[in-house]
């Protein structure tokens, strides 16, 4: 479709797909702190504990980029 294979346009609907699915998720935690009038530690724990899980996913697509080019 459009000169692109279809590995090509899973790839980037992956890649922005989920970017785009985490900032939501940021938002829904924004969302969550202000309001059940968490506070500013309130957020911060809610930030903490539930966007660890984003920064975890993160971090495995920066880990398998870098050994990438590593292995060859």
């Amino acid at each position: 479709m459009f000169g692109f294979t279809e590995e090509q346009i899973a790839q980037f609907g992956l890649t922005f797909g989920v970017s785009a699915f985490m900032l939501y998720m940021v938002f829904i935690i924004f969302q969550l702190a202000r309001e059940s009038k968490a506070g500013k530690f309130g957020a911060f724990v809610l930030f903490l504990a539930l966007g660890f899980g984003l920064v975890g996913f993160a971090a495995k697509g920066l880990i398998k980029y870098f050994l990438h080019g590593v292995g060859e």
